[in-house]
């Protein structure tokens, strides 16, 4: 024994008892050592010939881990099991040898430390004291803690930290991949705050909470959208790796404004986290971002209040440990941070596209951790590559069910008499469709002819798809989930089954369809003097792209009643468009890019950007004026549940890239009307620069916000600012979007053509429904985007290295984007190189400009570049540009052979 201590304690009865504390220790505990013949024992635990090999330890030892490393590193130290002896030290507080007293003052842990040295200097002795031969047998403690070793290495201890031991072995670098963090000098993160607190900070104003995206340019910077009371909403610039604190595109987040001393720019340096997979305590390298000019509001994450994963899309980076099971995995979504999984299946899965889900992110780790979920496909090929684009734009792809085909009309389908009875006969009227070449679900078709009176007749007739998909059936439920039909490059996924699509609701010719028809009685100034809307029957006379249609309009040889009434439409769309950009609409700018598509292989053989014709203003004009009479109609009907579609005005600030760009040019933009903004840009022309104007129109669509569907109870800004109109909403194309579908069932409604049901009333469930399509539509348009980067890619990857002019688009701090306007192609050019040093570069915000060696760079500055593709990431293969010219030392490069460019094919599929 080595101590008694007694003390008294009360009882509740108010008695005293005698408490007696006896401490023994024991001197018969053995050492367990193979090599040791003075203790006795009747088996073996620590055996000298499985000790593991090491650079850093080349002799025969023995690893005693300290309690945190056993804690923390017990996954690896069980995997590795049969590779070396460890001396767990659980008798060592009962042994005579080892046992020390806790000194006054001294806390539980430094005691419970001290007590490992004391045990690991025992072993040390006793080994080397005993009478067998133990010659170069020694002892190694492991801690992480370095106060713990800096005291062992005093006591002359052998003492490594855990990482630095385990990295040493020679035989087994697969267990580097096991190791676990320790949290005393490893944690990355700060720690979430728990939801109690969180919603007490949001309820008091000292948090914030909005939706966390993820920069796709630079992966140390995001903004978290914070929606405010009525039309108020705000974006907080977050930025730096613990302020991102572990959020992911999409999050639902706690965001805590920083002071406003505090507050930063966004940055100007494209930064992407594409190396190699690197260690979780490596630290990032921000860059020094100049923080004088354009500050915002800037916070940190605090906190998540909803995770929005989802299994991504991606590829494996394969570890270079041999044997490793651990490996990271690169999101094909530059917005979402890379993944560690552990698998087995690395070999297989190298050089697939893979999905991946994340299961948690500790705040020690650099990167979330996941797992496998399944293969989609080898990378590089089309079919894998649409898969990817469309799974990682949640696009619902999959074939329709039975369900949903079950309320399809039997075949062959013709119109009942009950259906004429209904509808107004209009099948004598000379209708047409106009419509881009190879289309196939013609939803709208047009009339124009001359009344009696004098006055014009102008019918839009829309496919009455209503007809076919009623309320709250399998058909109606998936076409509200898909929301909308998405154009691929060579694909299309519909929002209905083709039979309506493609069939039943195409306005084809020379076909008896069922249609709503908008139909106004105009002078011949288009001024409109009687509106009606009617279910009709109607029979197309012609199906005509838009150059059959304009070389209708422009033979004079031609006076046949389809001609006729395309020209007097066209005369009426001219004064229409007139009248618009009169009162303020814009006219913008966008370059679409239109493949030629090989017949057999599907591969892209030419790629140009699309050309407008007046017939494509035609018929938009009388689009939009369908429209606009139909929101006004149904709002009238049915204030507090129609569905229209809004287009807020710019923040003033989103103009600024605008106004330098002209500004260096020495043009004046005005935005502070949409009518001001378009006058301005009527008149912005620069003398020998043709191209100018239509660039000032591209960046300004670059300013723009997004339309958004809406329910007109739950909102009260109506207004349309691109087109300058008080209300707008859509309804000519139902086979393609399902807000059609609810805008033709609250007309349908509103001149007793069809029955109300109870949603259509409801404008909460209208609301929501609005909020869906808004979802789908911009999830629609990047896929569309997406398809066409990679068909770009699929172009230039046949045709080797081109030559080709192009004008800065933008300025970074360390590149240039430039647009090639023959190809509608943005790309960019960077001047720093990771690799080796790059040439001196001043960014100048205020611009802004780029000197790079005494050159200076202006957006709309005219460049020369050759575009190739670099396929060095299979996954992110993109479209690379190097300076020609200007000639920069250092920067530009020889301009290439250029091969001659294979012959257009003859046909536009």
């Amino acid at each position: 024994m080595l101590k008694s201590k007694t003390f008294v304690r009360k009882t509740r009865s108010g008695g005293v008892m005698k408490i007696v504390r006896e401490h023994y220790l024991r001197d018969d505990i053995w050492c367990g050592s193979e090599v040791c013949a003075e203790c006795k024992q009747e088996s073996t635990v620590l055996q000298r010939d499985a000790c593991i090999e090491s650079n850093l330890c080349s002799y025969p030892h023995y690893v005693i881990p300290d309690t945190n490393v056993v804690l923390h590193q017990v996954k690896s130290f069980l995997f590795c099991h049969p590779f070396f002896t460890f001396i767990l030290l659980y008798n060592f507080y009962f042994s005579r040898e080892t046992f020390i007293e806790r000194e006054p003052g001294e806390s539980a842990n430094d005691r419970n430390d001290r007590a490992i040295r004391v045990a690991a200097q025992w072993y040390s002795q006793h080994l080397k004291t005993s009478e067998s031969d133990a010659d170069g047998l020694k002892v190694v403690l492991l801690t992480n803690d370095q106060g713990n070793k800096q005291k062992a290495e005093e006591s002359g201890l052998l003492v490594y930290k855990c990482e630095e031991y385990i990295k040493s072995l020679i035989g087994n670098p697969e267990l580097v991949d096991r190791l676990a963090l320790s949290n005393d000098d490893k944690v990355l993160f700060p720690e979430h705050l728990p939801l109690s607190r969180i919603q007490a900070g949001i309820k008091s104003g000292a948090f914030v909470q909005g939706t966390f995206r993820a920069s796709r340019d630079n992966y140390l910077e995001a903004t978290v959208f914070v929606q405010g009371d009525g039309e108020e909403s705000t974006e907080i610039l977050i930025q730096g790796l613990q302020n991102l604190n572990r959020a992911v595109y999409q999050d639902v987040v706690a965001v805590q404004l920083l002071p406003q001393n505090q507050w930063v720019a966004p940055s100007s340096v494209v930064l992407q986290d594409e190396g190699a997979a690197k260690d979780d305590n490596e630290e990032e390298k921000e860059e020094d971002e100049e923080k004088a000019v354009n500050l915002k509001p800037t916070g940190k994450v605090v906190g998540i209040i909803k995770r929005n994963w989802r299994p991504f899309c991606g590829m494996l980076n394969i570890s270079q440990i041999k044997e490793s099971t651990r490996h990271l995995f690169t999101p094909a979504d530059r917005r979402i941070p890379r993944i560690r999984i552990e698998t087995r299946q690395a070999s297989t899965l190298a050089g697939q596209r893979i999905m991946v889900a994340i299961d948690g992110w500790p705040k020690h780790s650099r990167y979330p951790n996941g797992h496998f979920v399944r293969s989609l496909g080898n990378a590089g090929e089309k079919d894998t590559e649409q898969e990817v684009l469309l799974l990682e734009h949640d696009v619902p792809h999959q074939d329709f069910s039975q369900a949903v085909l079950s309320f399809l009309p039997k075949m062959p389908w013709t119109i009942t008499p009950e259906d004429m009875a209904r509808r107004e006969d209009l099948r004598n009227l000379t209708v047409c469709s106009v419509d881009p070449p190879g289309c196939t679900d013609i939803d709208d078709a047009l009339h124009c002819r001359e009344l009696n009176n004098g006055n014009l007749e102008v019918g839009v007739h829309i496919a009455d798809v209503s007809h076919f998909i009623r309320p709250g059936n399998a058909m109606d439920r998936e076409a509200a989930n898909r929301g909308t039909t998405v154009y691929l490059c060579g694909k299309r996924i519909d929002m209905v089954p083709e039979l309506l699509s493609s069939n039943l609701c195409s306005l084809r010719s020379n076909v008896e369809r069922l249609a709503f028809s908008c139909i106004w009685e105009m002078n011949h100034e288009a001024e409109i003097l009687k509106t009606r809307f009617t279910k009709s029957v109607i029979n197309s006379k012609a199906s005509l792209t838009y150059a059959e249609a304009q070389m209708r309009i422009d033979d004079t040889t031609k006076n046949d009643d389809i001609t006729k009434s395309l020209r007097g439409l066209n005369k009426l769309a001219k004064i229409l468009k007139r009248q618009r950009i009169q009162k303020g609409a814009l006219t913008l700018s966008s370059l679409e890019v239109r493949f030629h598509i090989d017949s057999e292989t599907h591969d892209p053989i030419d790629l140009q950007t699309k050309e407008l014709m007046e017939t494509n203003s035609m018929v938009e004009e009388f689009m939009l004026l369908a429209n606009i009479s139909v929101a006004q109609k149904i709002y009238d009907e049915f204030p507090d549940c129609a569905m229209l579609r809004k287009h807020p005005a710019p923040p003033p600030s989103n103009y600024d890239i605008l106004l330098k760009a002209a500004k260096s040019k020495g043009v004046e933009i005005h935005t502070d009307t949409a009518k001001a903004l378009a006058d301005s840009l009527d008149v912005a022309r620069v003398d020998g620069f043709p191209y100018f104007n239509t660039l000032l129109r591209i960046l300004a669509t670059r300013c723009m916000m997004q339309a958004v569907y809406f329910c007109s109870g739950m909102d009260s800004d109506f207004h349309h600012y691109g087109l300058a109109s008080p209300i707008y909403t859509h309804f000519t194309s139902p086979i393609r979007r399902y807000a059609d579908i609810i805008v033709h069932r609250l007309l349908a409604v509103a001149i007793a053509a069809d029955s109300t049901y109870p949603d259509l009333m409801d404008k909460q469930k209208q609301s929501a429904l609005a909020n869906n399509l808004n979802y789908r539509h911009k999830m629609s348009q990047y896929a569309q985007r997406a398809s066409v980067a990679f068909h770009t890619q699929l172009f230039f990857k046949s045709r080797g290295i081109l030559n080709e002019e192009g004008f800065v688009l933008f300025v970074r701090k360390n590149a240039i984007i430039v647009l090639i306007p023959k190809f509608g192609l943005e790309g960019t050019v960077f001047f720093d190189a990771k690799d080796k040093a790059g040439p001196k570069l001043v960014f100048d915000e205020e611009g802004p400009t780029l000197n790079v060696e005494q050159h200076t760079f202006r957006i709309f500055d005219k460049v020369k570049v050759t575009i190739s593709l670099d396929a060095s990431n299979i996954q992110h293969q993109k479209i690379r540009m190097s300076l020609i010219d200007p000639v920069i030392p250092g920067v530009s490069v020889p301009a290439p052979e250029v091969e001659p460019q294979a012959k257009k094919p003859k046909l536009d599929h």
